[in-house]
């Protein structure tokens, strides 16, 4: 009779999800990093743009709700305000009301930013897209639902 137990460790499902976390994650950051290169404006940073893309997609803010939602301090937004404001990217209007409160909103010419770095980031997609197998695409196309699923959480 053979009492002996098999010591082979058994096959764990918490590292096969290990192991695939973190290959999505660094396809992700590399695909994000690639995507963050392609922009109107070299020198701006990825911070500066975000406040940019966040007034155009939820419009003008105060700069409060602009920290609340980029998930930084009041002083550091009003930083990246001020210095987008020296550029001519955004503007602030006093309130009628209460003039201590103020609402930051695009220029015209940091909607065009906005509009152009969206562009080329387009671009770079639909190029790389372009090259990929039809299975390939719907794969991603698939995987565009599930991923916004994981983001949304």
């Amino acid at each position: 009779m053979n009492d002996r137990v098999d010591e082979s460790p058994l096959p764990d499902q918490n590292s096969d999800h290990s192991a695939a976390a973190s290959e999505l994650r660094m396809a992700t950051f590399r695909l994000a990093r690639r995507l963050r290169a392609q922009r109107a404006i070299d020198t701006m940073s990825d911070g500066q743009f975000a406040v940019l893309a966040a007034l155009t997609v939820h419009g003008a803010h105060t700069l409060g709700q602009l920290a609340d939602r980029e998930r930084v301090t009041a002083p550091s937004m009003n930083r990246t305000v001020s210095q987008l404001e020296e550029v001519g990217y955004l503007t602030r209007i006093p309130d009628e009301v209460d003039r201590r409160r103020v609402t930051i909103d695009l220029t015209d010419l940091g909607r065009r930013i906005v509009d152009e770095t969206v562009r080329r980031r387009d671009a770079f997609v639909e190029e790389a897209l372009a090259e990929l197998s039809p299975e390939e695409r719907q794969v991603l196309a698939r995987a565009t639902t599930i991923m916004r699923k994981v983001a949304d959480r």
